[in-house]
């Protein structure tokens, strides 16, 4: 071998070991990825971000419904004037409330499981919905029902509270009837189980627990899993408290 040749030899040697390196730690770090965020947060369009830290979702958002409402401002393009009737077939009577901007974030398990202690749902935002509109238990103040409240419910069964924050108690009827069906996904609560519609297969559904859930195969999770599902009479999204341990939200 001739002298000149070791050289380029070395070389050529050298970039082999500094290529396959590199491309060993590429591998390495991509098969040890556990912030990955499972396809089906990808379904909750109203988020401003979805992220995972391997344990639990992060999920932010404005709270802002995307859909029209006489709750926002007559300036907005998404005021639209309402009157009629409105859920259960209440003569719909306006609140003074009006739609405000929030920043709530919402972090859920990741690998939700059955709580040991189911504690209750507080007031306030207990869950997520596609469209990133809180969820709000069945109650309109402590130990109060909803009877006096259900009438200022808009023409898609939400309402702002006194802090501008809108929300829905029962079924929100824009995610079931323009942006999807009444049998599909609608949102989380914050202990990391799913929300649906009240069907399953094309029929009003039935045989819910206290908590006002089951567990079954869904298109969105074909392993199963327990679920909520809302209803058109008391409770309405959620029984006698979260049936997994909730994360939290602060806004």
């Amino acid at each position: 071998m001739s002298q000149k040749n070791i050289p380029l030899i070395c070389s050529f040697f050298l970039l082999s070991i500094a290529t396959l390196s590199c491309k060993k730690s590429t591998d390495t770090g991509s098969s040890n990825n556990t912030t990955t965020v499972p396809s089906v947060y990808a379904k909750i369009y109203g988020a401003t971000s979805i992220t995972s830290d391997g344990t639990f979702i992060t999920i932010k958002s404005t709270g802002s419904p995307d859909h029209k409402s006489v709750y926002y401002p007559t300036s907005n393009s998404l005021y639209e004037a309402f009157s009629g009737t409105t859920f259960s077939g209440a003569t719909f009577n306006k609140n003074p409330n009006t739609i405000g901007t929030q920043n709530y974030t919402f972090k859920i398990p990741l690998n939700p499981a059955v709580a040991s202690n189911h504690a209750a749902t507080p007031l306030g935002a207990i869950g997520v919905s596609l469209n990133g509109v809180p969820f709000y238990n069945q109650y309109a103040g402590p130990a109060q029902p909803l009877t006096n409240e259900i009438v200022s419910f808009d023409k898609y069964w939400g309402h702002p509270d006194g802090g501008s924050h809108y929300h829905y108690h029962v079924e929100p009827t824009y995610l079931t009837t323009v942006k999807a069906t009444k049998s599909a996904l609608l949102g989380f609560l914050l202990d990391g189980f799913p929300v649906y519609g009240p069907e399953e297969n094309g029929a009003a559904v039935t045989g819910l627990d206290a908590y006002h859930g089951h567990t079954h195969v869904t298109t969105d999770y074909p392993n199963g899993i327990y679920h909520y599902h809302v209803t058109n009479t008391d409770p309405y999204i959620n029984g006698s408290g979260y049936y997994g341990t909730p994360g939290t939200v602060t806004n």
